[in-house]
Formats: structure tokens, sequence, C-alpha cells
């Protein structure tokens, strides 16, 4: 691993917009980034893309970054975020073997399944429209638009511990009100 003296002047020279420091950066932890990447994902392609996906999500958030000391670490923390939303959001791998394709298609659930899941979204939007625009809007951030607790914290201006609680209490409010809801 490279010592904090050999990349902290690296580091505090990209944030003032070297391209040539970045890149050196770039060089020293890609393999350190693809190998957490990899652990992750188990899969190269999909590690040698998420590798890059990283770069640019630091090049782009780089001042961001108060202690530039830290930088191997919040690369780390960065790798680790895309890693798991890309798997949560992977789709599921479907088999090419016709007979099981068949399968697949008459596993789909009913439209009466399908009515319910709709009708639990709209339950939920409705919920969330009765909340007031702070409470809403985190958990939009949170939830729909995948904004980690740092991303919030920039967008609200607020420290990460107010935007945990923020999160908490608005999915308290968020219950409420879906009980509310199915009473009715």
């Amino acid at each position: 691993m490279m010592e904090t003296a050999e990349y902290l002047p690296r580091v505090l020279c990209a944030q003032s917009g070297c391209r040539v420091a970045f890149g050196e950066l770039v060089q020293r932890f890609e393999s350190t980034v693809y190998a957490i990447a990899f652990r992750r994902l188990r899969n190269h392609a999909e590690a040698a893309e998420l590798t890059q996906d990283v770069f640019v999500q630091a090049m782009r958030k780089l001042d961001q970054l108060r202690e530039p000391e830290r930088f191997p670490g919040w690369l780390q923390r960065i790798t680790v975020r895309l890693a798991i939303n890309r798997i949560v959001r992977r789709p599921p791998v479907i088999s090419q073997d016709p007979e099981k394709l068949v399968a697949i298609d008459a596993e789909t659930g009913s439209p009466l399944e399908d009515l319910m899941t709709e009708e639990r979204a709209d339950q939920v939007w409705g919920g969330l429209k009765r909340l007031k625009m702070l409470d809403r809007q985190t958990l939009v951030a949170f939830y729909f638009e995948g904004q980690s607790l740092i991303e919030m914290s920039d967008r609200f201006r607020s420290p990460v511990g107010t935007i945990k609680r923020r999160l908490h209490t608005a999915r308290i409010r968020l219950r409420e009100e879906l009980a509310h809801l199915q009473l009715v």
C-alpha cells in the first residue's frame, strides 16, 4: 500500500484540478479497487466495469473529501457501495434452456397478484404524499434515488447523524400513515 506521504500530495493536487495527479492515483489504486469489486461481484467483467465507475465517481466527488489522508478508505467505501448497488439492481440470471424459460414464464404472478402489488405501491406513494416535505424527500432520496447517507448529507446540508435520524423518523411516520390507510 502506498504510504500517506506518497499519495497525500497527489490527492491534494488532484483536488485542485490536476488530472495528471488523479491519473497517478488511479494507476496506484486501480488494482486495489478491482480486488474489492471482484470480491463482492465474483465476475471479472463486472469488477472491471465497476472499477471504472468508482474512479469516475471519485473524480466527480474528490472535492468533497474533507480529509485527504483518508483517500484509500474513502475509495474503498465508494467501491463497496457501488458494488452493493450493482448487486441489488442486477437483473436475475435467466437460463437459456427453452424448457426452463417456459417454466419461468408459467410461474409469473396472476393478474390478481399483479393488481395487489400495484395497489400496495399506490398505498406507499399515497402515504409518502401525506408526509411533510422533508420526510418525503429524505425517504425518496434514500430508497428511490439510491443516494448514500453522505450524498444526502451534502444535498440536505446536514450532518450524516441528522440524516440517519431523519430516515428513522420518516420511516416511522410513513408506517403510521400506512397503518392509518389500512384502518380506513
